[in-house]
């Protein structure tokens, strides 16, 4: 006989969309249930390997000094910290998506960001400084750039570390390795989900379900099928447990599908990562991001993009998949020794795959490239870098004239020795594509109605992302949506108990 519990409120997932939302739930009263997929040791999510970079919007220092207290005047003093407010933040959002971010959902995460950021230090997560990636010195004062200052103090396993306590504290169950693979819905309503143990399914009833449980990028098939056959190739750069089993429930209950399910964030990522993220080795440690003070050649020996388009929390979501379309799924980064100690702390880490040479000829006998061509890309690209002043803590419109691709900003020539080449591969994170949910969290139908009980959060959400996102907009969209759905489906369960 199959055992049954009863829950106010499911949470499905347990990464930092999920942890938000059964936090927040509890906070309302309600009894809450959370189901993670993947064993204890390998909980968290894709919020267990992400940098901690959060963004969101604020005023000036004084804001982000009300997050960390223990900064000094001294400190303070020190530091240009340039306002970014909810209108800049929904400016960059609608830019690199190119206006196709649902304005309702863009609204409610960057016009909540700030409260929502207060809310997780409450609930004990903390935060500090991006001094390493996200500030330049200049005459001694920090300029910090791009509208990113803030990471979670022990980057993502400290997010999810503190997370985790809190809901233990505040008695939250958790059950690990324990897919959802059903939901169960009564007069058009959500009355249970199951679950399923080993070899057995339990049944859980509830009112409300939060769907908190990423997106299909560990989904071979899916990827294929709805990214397109090359996206078989690339690597997963989180979770394992990410295969869109969430997405699947809610889509056999009738939920509308929304968003660009034909896209994805995808990084440049070390050409050696694993084909799945390694909970031995957490953290964002892969990725290659100092790309825009450098170029970047396929194996055929040419550029292929702008890299300095933009500061690279602009760019670096939709260059993964440039770099997946080149020969063989490789591209190489290539720096010279003007800016090597400019890079970023990933570049100088063991798990860092990388070539150096004295002589750019050296360097193309040490990579699989054209070598013909590598020479001449280097050299054209080095005649058409236009004289300027170079600054990498602004759009210092360094550029190059006269080549295609262009390099738009900090472009200096590939000139002073030693010679440095990082192979680069496409490491996916997360889907675009996922279920239609409005500002509340509620997952709604063909007809634009919510299902009653139903709430979705983190990348379950479609229709925020288009083919790009600003740099650390998914923590925080994750984050927002959890606390709302949260907070909603816990009023909406209890409201029904007592209606019943």
């Amino acid at each position: 006989m199959t055992k049954k519990y009863k829950y106010d409120v499911v949470v499905v997932g347990a990464g930092n969309a999920a942890l938000c939302a059964a936090i927040s739930a509890r906070e309302q009263g309600a009894n809450v249930l959370v189901l993670e997929k993947g064993p204890r040791e390998k909980r968290g999510g894709n919020s267990y390997f992400t940098d901690g970079a959060i963004r969101f919007a604020y005023n000036d220092l004084n804001d982000i000094r009300v997050l960390m207290p223990e900064l000094t005047d001294e400190e303070a003093a020190k530091i240009n910290m340039p306002q970014y407010s909810t209108e800049d933040y929904f400016d960059d959002l609608m830019k690199v998506t190119g206006g196709k971010s649902d304005p309702e959902l863009a609204n409610q995460l960057v016009s909540n960001s700030y409260i929502t950021i207060e809310w997780m230090k409450q609930q004990g997560v903390e935060f500090e400084l991006n001094y390493a990636n996200q500030s330049f010195k200049k005459d001694d004062i920090i300029q910090f750039w791009g509208g990113l200052p803030v990471k979670t103090k022990g980057i993502g396993m400290g997010l999810v570390k503190r997370l985790f306590k809190r809901a233990e504290d505040l008695g939250i169950d958790i059950w690990y390795e324990s897919p959802a693979i059903q939901l169960v819905t009564s007069e058009n309503r959500i009355s249970a989900i199951v679950v399923k143990q080993q070899d057995k399914e339990v049944i859980v009833n509830t009112n409300s379900v939060v769907l908190a449980c990423g997106s299909f990028e560990a989904n071979k098939k899916m990827r294929g099928e709805n990214l397109g056959e090359q996206w078989e190739a690339a690597r997963v750069r989180g979770t394992e447990f990410n295969t869109g089993a969430g997405i699947k429930m809610a889509l056999e209950v009738g939920a509308q599908k929304h968003g660009q399910w034909t896209g994805c964030h995808s990084i440049g990522t070390d050409y050696n990562v694993p084909a799945v993220g390694d909970f031995n080795k957490p953290g964002d440690i892969f990725k290659k991001h100092s790309y825009p003070l450098g170029i970047m050649v396929n194996k055929s020996g040419e550029r292929f993009v702008d890299e300095g388009a933009d500061f690279r929390n602009y760019t670096y979501a939709k260059y993964g998949a440039e770099v997946l379309k080149q020969p063989d799924h490789v591209a190489f980064q290539i720096f010279d020794g003007q800016v090597r100690s400019k890079l970023r702390e990933e570049y100088n880490l063991p798990e860092a795959t990388g070539f150096v040479s004295k002589t750019l000829e050296e360097l193309a006998e040490l990579l699989p490239v054209n070598k013909e061509q590598f020479l001449d890309t280097v050299s054209q690209y080095n005649l058409a870098v236009h004289e300027g002043e170079y600054n990498p803590s602004i759009k210092d419109g360094k550029r190059t004239e006269g080549i295609n691709p262009p390099k738009s900003n900090w472009a200096l020539r590939l000139e002073e020795s030693p010679f440095y080449a990082f192979p680069v591969t496409c490491g996916i994170t997360f889907c675009f594509g996922g279920v239609h949910a409005n500002k509340n969290g509620e997952v709604l139908n063909e007809s634009n109605e919510p299902i009653k009980g139903l709430y979705a959060a983190g990348e379950m959400i479609g229709g925020i992302f288009y083919d790009n996102y600003p740099g650390g907009s998914g923590l925080m969209s994750g984050a927002v949506f959890g606390k709302i759905s949260g907070e909603n489906a816990a009023q909406y369960s209890l409201t029904e108990t007592v209606m019943k």
